[in-house]
């Protein structure tokens, strides 16, 4: 009984700080994405038609890192690291 106590509460805490590292992520990115791509995309990544800047709201860490990698528009954002890319689009998912 005592394991099975313990298990749970193992599960439970493993769970809170996933939790809470993920949402250290997402507000780690919303800084790097008002800093570096909001001008284009807009405040909530909905994009800008008359800049020709798409939503990127829901992107994928393989979808912003291939865009940021081949897009000459994005060579500014080559600097940005494998986290910053991974914390912008923990952000990006959050967004309705």
């Amino acid at each position: 009984m005592k394991k099975a106590i313990l298990g749970i509460a193992f599960v439970a805490i493993l769970c809170f700080v996933g939790s809470s590292s993920r949402a250290q992520n997402a507000a780690n990115g919303e800084k790097t994405f008002k800093a570096k791509c909001a001008a284009c995309h807009g405040p909530d990544a909905a994009g800008k038609p008359a800049m020709k800047s798409p939503s990127i709201k829901g992107k994928t860490v393989d979808e912003i890192q291939k865009v940021i990698s081949t897009s000459p528009k994005h060579a500014a954002l080559k600097s940005l690291t494998a986290d910053q890319v991974k914390e912008v689009a923990a952000y990006l998912a959050t967004l309705k």
